[in-house]
């Protein structure tokens, strides 16, 4: 059965059907998941279709399956060039031209890689005299970001089954990858350029595979990886101080702002608001409110009764007492501040011109 798919996507690829080669591959490889060819196979099928992440994924596995196949390497190459991984197409076609030595492909495409690396390095040497970072950024206490897929978030055939997070720090990135319960040897993982590859594959379960184009480049040969009791832990070696606003690369991203790492210090940290309660100077802020009680403009009535309050507020003893005293015994008709004058006896009442005293009945 799976004999007679793989000689259909034969005949459909030769006939230009990529699709429908593509198809009839991954039904032969769900007969026959052991099939390195298979893998190499599809591989140059998601060339041709411009799925050059996941190009690089099969190749990966048929290499996995047969490490001495030439194919598989000279696949993984020209889709990572593809993708401008130069420097893991590099490594991958000299690993291939050591298997296939009469095979001029990897010597004109070693040579094509070489060229790019060069330019690359010139334009970033160049750059880094000519421009400066717009933005310092500090990227110490971060949150992890749980990992939302997006168009460029590309993995392998099969369905993902782990959740995976990411945090960053000014020289790395940290991913997880929830798998509880793994054995060591069974969690295989390969870097890139600016991939990542990630195959966990335990006998009698379907097999995991994480495939994603990284949203900057890495330093493989710093990356390191461990395998605990409940998840993977992944550690990428950023290639420059910049801060990843996601996981995956994808070309809606936003220009990435570089890091200056030696500009924070102690002295720069960012601020965060305290639950600590402030202290209130209670003293000033009466002060502040008695201010502004007296610049406060007031008509009639009102502005006589806050001029009488003043003046109470800042008398003496015997002047209150003289005030409260003519107040109450006059009806409100008469204020005094005089304690002398009318201390000694009562306050009779004046009324204004027009009115008279009257004496309530009850």
């Amino acid at each position: 059965m799976a004999t007679d798919l793989e000689k259909k996507a034969k005949e459909a690829f030769i006939d230009d059907h990529f699709e429908l080669a593509h198809d009839l591959y991954s039904q032969a490889i769900d007969i026959n998941p052991n099939n390195s060819e298979l893998y190499a196979d599809r591989a140059q099928a998601n060339i041709k279709l411009k799925n050059f992440t996941e190009a690089v994924a099969d190749a990966q596995k048929a290499i996995e399956l047969e490490p001495s196949m030439a194919k598989a390497y000279l696949r993984k190459a020209t889709a990572c060039m593809k993708l401008e991984e130069y420097e893991t197409a590099k490594a991958a076609l000299e690993k291939g031209a050591s298997l296939a030595p009469g095979d001029s492909r990897f010597t004109s495409l070693i040579k094509a890689c070489e060229d790019h690396i060069a330019e690359e390095t010139g334009d970033l040497q160049k750059q880094s005299l000519e421009t400066a970072p717009a933005n310092v950024v500090s990227t110490k206490d971060v949150q992890p970001v749980i990992n939302v897929p997006n168009q460029a978030t590309v993995t392998a055939p099969a369905r993902p089954k782990y959740r995976h997070e990411f945090f960053q720090k000014p020289e790395e990135v940290v991913v997880t990858i929830f798998a509880k319960g793994i054995p060591a040897k069974n969690v295989a993982l390969d870097y890139g350029e600016q991939i990542l590859s990630v195959s966990i594959d335990v006998p009698g379960e379907e097999a995991y595979h994480f495939q994603p184009r990284l949203f900057g480049k890495i330093i493989p040969a710093k990356c390191r990886y461990e395998v605990l009791s409940t998840k993977v832990e992944i550690r990428l070696a950023k290639a420059e101080p910049i801060h990843w606003t996601s996981l995956e690369f994808s070309k809606e991203s936003a220009v990435p702002q570089r890091v200056n790492v030696s500009s924070v210090t102690g002295s720069q940290r960012p601020t965060y608001p305290s639950s600590k309660p402030t202290r209130v100077d209670w003293d000033k802020l009466e002060a502040q409110v008695k201010k502004e009680e007296k610049e406060e403009k007031l008509d009639g009535d009102a502005a006589l009764n806050k001029f009488f309050q003043e003046i109470y507020a800042d008398a003496d003893e015997d002047t209150r007492r003289a005030m409260k005293k003519s107040f109450v015994e006059s009806n409100g008709t008469v204020l005094s501040t005089n304690w002398k004058e009318v201390g000694s006896k009562k306050v009779e009442g004046s009324p204004p011109d027009g009115m008279e005293m009257r004496k309530w009945e009850y």
